[in-house]
């Protein structure tokens, strides 16, 4: 398949640039994936699509502050992207800087914390901090908005490019399908008889990075790290699974095929893939000839997909991680 295959043309006044006024004032589009027919919903909608044979799947992860401003003893300035930790003190990381790193070189962050340059793996550079990674995050991180938010992070932000279920620490992007959802919109999913599920999957900055192939079987998808508890893999048996978002799909779809429930994933989802676990799909919507729309396309059908995404440009839906969602049927 060609990458070009899932372009599409997007006005940028349909990026998302801030949340809703309300988490669940969101639209809803519903595609049904046997017929390509489309329904413009509320997500506040979505409690009454669910029953007692639904099995609602969550992604727990929470977003780390993981923009570290930083300097080297030069006094050059250098941005660093804490992508995963590896322990508490040593962690993968991108570095925004004019040349590249050395082996060696000491980078100071805040009052008294110095991270040293390892290597290079891939893209991401090994780093050692003088501290725990944790704390230097929490004290001297800034929270990592997708590279099409324009603003700076505010304290809007910080509240609303997360989960009201988030609980697990390590994602430097949000689940964004999981952002619309309120308690009292979980607690009326469940009173209409669904479970609600959780697992974990830290979601990585790898999620941003571009197909460079042309042909997409070529392109490798980078790892993260996800966890599923005994009782989501006993739920999910018992159910129709609606994933919450891309993340617990791959996830999910992870466990299907290789029986861990945690690990690293690197699963590449295209069309043609063979879905196993997951029947319904929430997402939101994604930038053109991305991994995510690919996956999306795999689920839902790719030409059923793309129409479903022109029909929401016409409709001026709102686009991406703060934008409105997407509900995928492929019964």
């Amino acid at each position: 398949m060609r990458l070009s295959e899932f372009d599409y043309d997007l006005p940028a006044g349909l990026i998302a640039q801030h949340p809703a006024p309300e988490r669940a004032a969101s639209r809803l589009l519903r595609l049904h994936a046997a017929t390509g027919a489309v329904e413009d919903l509320r997500f506040a909608d979505l409690p009454s699509l669910v029953d007692e044979r639904d099995v609602v799947v969550v992604n727990d992860t929470r977003v780390v502050n993981a923009r570290l401003a930083a300097r080297k003893r030069t006094g050059g300035r250098v941005e660093l992207f804490v992508e995963r930790a590896l322990d508490p003190r040593q962690a993968l990381a991108l570095i925004r800087a004019s040349h590249p790193m050395s082996p060696g070189t000491e980078l100071l962050v805040g009052e008294g914390v110095v991270v040293v340059v390892e290597g290079r793996e891939a893209d991401l550079y090994r780093v050692r901090f003088s501290h725990d990674i944790a704390g230097v995050l929490e004290r001297f991180g800034a929270l990592p908005l997708p590279p099409y938010i324009t603003h700076e992070p505010s304290g809007k932000d910080a509240e609303r490019y997360q989960t009201v279920y988030a609980d697990a620490p390590g994602a430097v992007a949000a689940p964004t399908a999981g952002l619309h959802f309120t308690e009292p919109v979980l607690e009326a999913m469940k009173a209409r008889g669904a479970r609600v599920a959780k697992l974990t999957l830290h979601v990585g900055a790898g999620t941003f990075q571009p197909v460079r192939t042309t042909a997409i079987e070529e392109h490798r998808m980078h790892r993260e790290r996800y966890s599923i508890p005994e009782a989501t893999v006993q739920a999910i048996g018992e159910g129709r699974v609606l994933a919450v978002g891309t993340t617990t799909l791959r996830a999910l779809e992870t466990l299907a095929l290789t029986g861990e429930r945690e690990g690293e994933t690197e699963i590449f989802i295209y069309p043609g893939f063979a879905f196993q676990a997951v029947d319904r799909l929430l997402t939101n919507f994604h930038l053109p000839r991305s991994t995510l729309l690919m996956l999306a396309c795999a689920f839902g059908g790719k030409d059923n997909v793309l129409a479903a995404y022109r029909h929401a440009i016409r409709e001026r839906y709102r686009f991406f991680s703060y934008g409105d969602a997407m509900l995928i049927e492929r019964g």
